[in-house]
């Protein structure tokens, strides 16, 4: 049984179905595509690029499609994702507008029962939690919200239709990645756009542009190589950062580096050197390179101030990938509000009200981010042995090991979750490999007459060392970031992911089934 028809519930459906199993898929949405259904707002793109963002494992399906930019907009992930199900008959293994409410294990039995919010109850052997870390929108817990007179729309779950801001006054909350990619776009749209900005994002020029037939060709013909450099690398793409370490090259070449890598465009900015993440003084020089760039399109000193961070080493936060995010605050009709210095304290009919003024409005809209990696799964009340909770069991934060298995709840898997590096790989090469893994560990459990793998208790407590050990030899844990939940209201402050790189994540993870599945208990 699997949750979820985004990449990674399609390419589970699509491979425990080749192993010769019996597989069920429920999803909440009416169509395949997880995040990609719902995160329909304006500019919405990928910031993974389009070439390597795309199944792996048939060769058929990257020969035949044809991406048409370097970072696609999610009506064209959407329409890869569908082709691909139906080009492998997926779809009538989805069960659609259907949420899991409940996962229960029959400790006897070592099999889950689940429930719908349809009311139907499925048993299963093994449950894939295939949920998506970004699948949990957050709502802001603002007074008053609910009487706004006018529309109010969540960047996550916008209407299919699209929305016309032409002539009105739109108020967007939020500078993360959804609002640096949308507020461009409303800006051009609406008659007037106040910008409410808690907190200053890094975001780097996409460098976007429709990809050429020849660069097409080329990297059709040369996918396997690209592909295993992408299987290799720290972050689940083609990128080399440069030979030398960042005080170890000439001021020359440092400035070169990150100019070639600023051409390039997006998220790999902070990877230009390999120290950028764990070096104090190699980040700086980045920081200062990103700081010099964005006060150049800035046409106010003091908006440049307010929207350059100044709270965390550049990169500690997913850097943003964006379209002429910087030069939209240089328009007549788009202002910025620090909600740090004048917070909002109300929202009424007509509008915002901030410690200083009163913000007349026609709509609003929230780009207010995400529970993230584990906020769905705690809207499913999964229960393992002796009745204990998920939920519970993570009151303290996420405990799993690898990110693939938890302590006390035999045969349920977790794909791209806490634990896993998940969020700072290609999510869909991350999630082919977390497929890939329970496949041959489910197939290892059935030639051994085994019925149920579960991790062990030390084995989740030396995961949870090992990542807290290698993530505080970064700079990642300088940053209230939602890499630590720190977005979300008395989530614990842990750091959430494997940060040793995705290539390293899979030696392990071979190395772990290889021992015999080494730190789990084999039933």
């Amino acid at each position: 049984m699997v949750v979820g028809a985004g990449f990674a519930g399609l390419y589970a459906l699509h491979k425990f179905r080749a192993q010769g199993w019996s597989v069920r898929v429920f999803e909440a949405a009416p169509e395949v595509g997880g995040t990609w259904y719902f995160n329909r707002y304006p500019g919405a793109r990928c910031d993974v690029e389009s070439l390597d963002y795309c199944y792996s494992f048939s060769d058929d399906l990257q020969q035949e499609w044809t991406w048409t930019e370097k970072y696609a907009t999610q009506a064209e992930i959407l329409d890869y994702i569908k082709w691909v199900a139906d080009k492998l008959d997926l779809r009538a293994g989805v069960t659609f507008n259907t949420r899991v409410v409940s996962a229960v294990l029959d400790e006897v039995a070592l099999r889950w029962t689940v429930t719908t919010d349809s009311g139907e109850v499925v048993c299963a052997r093994f449950v894939v939690m295939a949920t998506g870390p970004l699948s949990s929108p957050l709502t802001p817990d603002i007074a008053g919200l609910d009487t706004f007179a006018g529309e109010v729309y969540h960047t996550a779950d916008w209407p299919q239709g699209g929305v016309d801001f032409t002539g009105k006054r739109v108020g967007v909350i939020g500078t993360g990645s959804s609002g640096i990619q949308s507020i461009p776009i409303i800006a051009e749209q609406a008659d007037q756009l106040v910008v409410f900005q808690r907190t200053p994002n890094y975001s780097v020029p996409a460098g976007n542009r429709p990809l050429s037939a020849d660069e097409v060709a080329h990297a059709k013909a040369t996918y396997a190589e690209r592909r295993r450099m992408s299987w290799r690398s720290g972050g689940g793409s083609p990128h080399v950062a440069h030979p030398k370490l960042t005080m170890e090259a000439t001021p020359e070449e440092r400035r070169e580096a990150f100019e070639k890598r600023w051409q390039l465009g997006g998220v790999l900015f902070s990877k230009t050197f390999a120290d950028q993440m764990i070096d104090l003084d190699a980040n700086e020089e980045a920081r200062k390179f990103y700081e010099e760039k964005v006060r150049a399109v800035i046409d106010d000193p003091g908006v440049a101030d307010l929207l350059i961070p100044n709270d965390h080493p550049i990169g500690t936060k997913r850097i943003c990938t964006d379209t002429n995010y910087f030069q939209t605050f240089n328009r007549p009709n788009v202002r910025l509000v620090s909600v740090r210095e004048t917070p909002i304290e109300t929202v009424d009919a007509t509008g915002i009200n901030t410690s200083r003024e009163h913000v007349d409005l026609d709509a609003i809209v929230l780009a207010t981010g995400f529970d993230a990696l584990t906020g769905t799964l705690a809207k499913i009340d999964i229960v393992g042995r002796g009745g204990q909770r998920l939920v519970d069991d993570w009151a303290e934060g996420p405990r799993t090991y690898l990110g693939l298995g938890v302590d006390g709840f035999p045969n349920l898997f977790l794909v791209s979750g806490p634990g896993a590096p998940a969020v700072l790989a290609n999510m869909v090469l991350h999630a082919e490999a977390h497929i890939n893994w329970i496949a041959e560990a489910i197939a290892h459990l059935d030639a051994h007459d085994l019925v149920g793998i579960e991790a062990t208790p030390e084995a989740v407590d030396n995961w949870i060392a090992e990542c807290n050990r290698r993530a505080e030899a970064t700079l990642f844990p300088r940053a209230n970031s939602w890499y630590m939940g720190a977005n979300v209201p008395g989530k614990p402050r842990v750091f959430m992911l494997f940060i040793g790189g995705f290539g390293v994540y899979l030696d392990i993870c071979a190395e772990v089934a290889g021992a015999g599945y080494k730190g789990f208990s084999l039933i």
